[in-house]
Formats: structure tokens, sequence, C-alpha cells
């Protein structure tokens, strides 16, 4: 049977335009002679929906939507993610539901088994498992085929990929026993770094053992702090992976299920520098859009984490969509407000300056009664941060501008930032980019477009804040390679003080950076929401009360 698999960017919340959307890739997947088109997880509601599942209007519109998109099914037939109702009056009220369409009407509904509860997945708290599962026969253009429908999670389950086993049933193996001849994974699967490679051999590696092949649809774009991948995949009996749809777009793949061809085509899948920045432009460009916006503001300083949040914004948006503002005081390098002007003329983007010692200084004559002579600190150094977020939010009210944030993981961890500072803004684009990482994709930016467009100074000078005077960030943190390696065992492996001393690592050094990202939760907690890509970021993924007493 030649079937398409239907790639494509929903909206969450937005039943009349997904419907529409899956209907038009219906049509085009059956001019293009495809007996079976394929859609992903809860392609009507878009994923994740979150709390849109507790109000009954919205769950009722996505039902009469799927009965809408069913009798337009004529000629072709159609797997649709959507979510039904339990009509059983135990358990949770909803399903994780797909629905097979043909003939106009709805023929066959599959309901998710596994239901997945940790880091950003929270699916136990709307949906109820399903109690049994079988195959569906598809009906189309005079064939017919047996297919095992399993829904993302149901394929992440086997013990030799995973520290442990979370489910006690396996719906692969049900629903290949029960005489499935093709399994069809549809799926809402974000994007992690090393996260392709190893879903691809966790799933040729399970079909091989059952040696039936597998049909992958994987929803692609941004929705809030996640960004789908895409690269939709059909793996043959052997588990080998015979087509794979574009990574990070829109795409509608043909797959022949006998002659595994029919046009299909094996896209290739960017390395994880590409992977990351093209990652962090669709989750940018997604959430300035479904939100609303048009254009961007961001403080541009001449630093190497603000060249990369305007190297990202251009791509995502263009560069007319996107403002840099300069705002030095008495402490800020010439070099750093020439870096800046540099890297906004070589993005080709409006740039401004607005100093900001005036203002600085009229803080320091003001405060300086009520502060009664007590010596400088860390109070006067964020006064500067929280200048500089007012003046950028009084640009975003005033134009409309969605601010950035600029902080990376590293300093989002220790909470080397300011609250009501450089952490205003509407969206974080790099808050899970450690600083290494930052340096990398700049380089890769450079080399991707041929040219010099983050300046050298960028990358050789130290980074600094420039909050008082000849300051860098080692005066106040440890090394950024060794940073960011605690930061990595500690945050998104939830390793120990111990362990992570038994790496080789300083044990003083390793206690004081986990006393800092510990005490820094509160200001994580009021930070904008940040782009998703390690396998552990800051948000709802991570769940660590601010006042609580666990010491390491």
């Amino acid at each position: 049977m030649k079937i398409a698999l239907a790639q494509l960017n929903y909206i969450v919340g937005d039943i009349p335009g997904n419907s529409e959307k899956i209907i038009v890739a219906m049509e085009r997947a059956q001019q293009a002679g495809a007996a079976l088109v394929v859609f992903s997880e809860l392609a009507v509601v878009g994923y994740p929906p979150k709390d849109l599942l507790a109000k009954p209007k919205f769950v009722r519109d996505n039902e009469q939507a799927i009965e809408w998109i069913a009798r337009k099914a004529q000629g072709i037939s159609a797997l649709v993610g959507f979510v039904r109702q339990n009509p059983n009056p135990r358990g949770r009220s909803l399903y994780n539901a797909a629905a097979l369409l043909q003939d106009g009407r709805i023929a066959a509904e599959h309901y998710k088994v596994l239901l997945p509860t940790y880091d950003v997945f929270d699916e136990l708290r709307y949906f109820e498992p399903a109690p049994a599962v079988a195959p569906i026969t598809v009906e189309a253009a005079g064939q017919k085929l047996t297919i095992g429908v399993t829904i993302c999670e149901d394929l992440w389950n086997d013990p030799r990929f995973l520290k442990r086993k979370l489910y006690h049933r396996n719906p692969l193996a049900e629903v290949i026993q029960a005489g499935a001849q093709l399994l069809v994974n549809v799926s809402a699967s974000p994007f992690e770094r090393g996260k392709h490679g190893f879903r691809e051999k966790l799933f040729g590696t399970q079909i091989s053992d059952f040696g039936v092949p597998l049909a992958f649809v994987n929803q692609v774009g941004g929705n809030d702090e996640l960004i789908f991948d895409g690269a939709s995949t059909f793996f043959a009996a052997d588990g080998r992976v015979v087509a794979r749809a574009k990574a990070f777009a829109e795409d509608l793949l043909l797959v022949d299920t006998e002659t595994l061809n029919g046009g299909a085509r094996c896209e290739p899948y960017p390395d994880e520098a590409a992977s990351v920045f093209q990652t962090l432009t669709l989750g940018l460009k997604d959430y300035v859009h479904k939100c609303g916006f048009k254009q961007i503001v961001l403080g541009l300083s001449g630093g190497i984490d603000s060249s990369l949040v305007a190297c990202v914004a251009i791509e995502a948006l263009g560069k007319d969509a996107v403002h840099g503002v300069a705002m030095p005081s008495q402490f800020n390098a010439e070099a750093s407000l020439t870096d800046a002007r540099d890297m906004a003329a070589n993005l080709g983007i409006d740039f401004r300056v607005v100093p900001i010692e005036r203002i600085r200084q009229v803080f320091d004559t003001e405060l300086a009664d009520i502060f009664d002579n007590l010596p400088r600190d860390v109070t006067e150094e964020n006064i500067q941060a929280r200048i500089r977020g007012n003046l950028l939010m009084a640009l975003s009210n005033k134009y409309g501008w969605m601010l950035l944030t600029t902080g990376n993981k590293s300093e989002m961890a220790v909470g080397y930032c300011t609250l009501y500072g450089d952490m205003c803004g509407g969206l974080a684009v790099i808050s899970d980019v450690p600083k290494n990482m930052v340096y990398r994709l700049c380089r890769y930016y450079n080399e991707w477009k041929g040219r010099q467009i983050v300046p050298e100074g960028v990358f050789t000078k130290a980074p600094s804040a420039e909050l008082r005077p000849n300051q860098t960030d080692q005066d106040s943190l440890p090394p950024y390679d060794l940073l960011d390696q605690i930061i990595q065992l500690y945050v998104e492996e939830n390793r120990s003080a111990e362990e992570i001393a038994a790496a080789g690592l300083d044990a003083t050094l390793v206690r004081q950076v986990i006393g800092m990202v510990d005490r820094n939760e509160y200001k994580r907690k009021q930070a904008p929401p940040g782009l998703k890509v390690t396998g552990k970021a800051f948000g709802y993924g991570r769940r660590v009360p601010i006042a609580q007493r666990y010491r390491q």
C-alpha cells in the first residue's frame, strides 16, 4: 500500500486551523496516489494542550472536528490524532486517541497505552490508558492492510535502552501478536540534543526483533518551550531506515510499503550544532508568530550571548523584524560597543545606542542618603541591569516588539543574572544552551554563512557583565568548561556532589556550584519561558521547590 506521512506544524488550541491543515494534507496525499495518510499525535488540538484539556467545550469542539474531517475522507484513509472522552464512569475522563477515517466516517479508534509522567510530560493528569489494543484494518483503493497503531510513548519501553523500565505493558508486542502487518507510531516527540540518533536506534532495534515495518510520524514546530523536529521515518522490517522526512520543516513523505520506494526520500538529519541552531530558530519563529508578534528587540551588548540570539532572530524572523539596542555605561569597554555595532551591521539589522550613564548617576544620587554611605556592592551593579531592562521594556511597550532575553544556561543555573534586569523579556532563547555551546553555535553560524558575521573580538575577549571596572565572569564563576560539566552532571543527570567529585572534579568547587544552583531556584521561577534543547531544561520539566532545606 502506498502511504503518506504527513508532518505538520500545528498551533495548540487552533482546532479549526489544525483541521484545515489536516484536510489539505489529506487532499495532497490523495493526489499523490496514497491510499493511507498518517498524522501525528493529537493533531486536531496540537501538542501539548495541557490544561486546555480541562475545558469540556474544548474537548467537544475537538470531537466535532474529527467528525468533520472524517466526512472529507473520501477515496483515501487517514489516521488522525485527537482527544476522545472516556465513556466509562471510572478512571480519567479522556483518552489520547487516534481515529482511522475512511469512507466519510470514523471506522476505528485506538487509544494510547503508555502515558508518560516525567520531565515535560504529564499525561496521567488527563488521560486514561487504553485497557486493550488490537490491530486496525485499512481498506482503501481496493487494498487492505492490517496496521498496529501505537502512540508516541508506546514505543519507548525497551529495557535495553532505558535506565529503568517504567511500564508493565508492551503495547508494541501486544499489537504485533494480534496480527499487525505494519506498525504505525503517531508521535509528538520533542527535540533534545542527541535524541534523534537514539530514537532511530531504539525504534530500529525493536522493529528488527519483531520483523514488522514501522511508519513513525512526528509533529514539527515550536509550541512554547518545546520544539518538535519532525524527521518522520519509515523503517523496513529489518530495522533499516529507508525513508526520512525533512527535519525542522513541514513535509509529506510517500512510501510504498511493499516495494519500499514509491518516491520515498531519505533526508539527512543535521549534525549537533546545526540541529541545535535550527531548533532555536524554529522555536523562536513559532513562539513569536503563534503569540501574535511580528518583531523583536534585544539588548546587543557586543558579547557572545546576545550575538547568538541576534543570529537566531534574523534566521527566524528576517532582518527587518530585529532591533538591537546597546546601552553603555562608564563601565563598558569601547570595544564592546564596536563589536555590537559591527555585529548589527553584519546582520543588517536596526541598531540603536541608548547610553545609561546619566540615568545611573541619578540613581546613585537619589539613593545616597537611603544607603547611608554603605559601600558599593552588587546592588549598584543590579541597578544598571534593571535600567537596561526598563529601557528595553519601554521600547517593547511602545512599538509592540517582543523582548528577548539573552542569558545562557550556565548563567541561569547559578543565578548570574538580575531579576527585573537582564531577565526581563517574553522568551529566553538560549536559556538551555550552556556557555561553551554558545561559542560553538556562533562559530557554526560564521562557517555556515561563509563569512565573519560574529566579530572575532566577541570570541576572544573575556566574558563580562561590565557592571564594574575590569569585571570578568570568572571573578564570580569557575571557568565555563568546569561549570558546564558540573551543571550537566547535577541538573541534567541528577548526580550527587560525591558522584560528581568522583568524576575528577574538585569537591569544594562542586559543592560551591551546587549551592549556587539550589539557592537560585527562586530566580528561575520568575524567568520567561525558555526553549528546550537539552535533556533537562529549566522550566516546567524541572520541578524543584524554592522553600526547601535539602543540602549536599
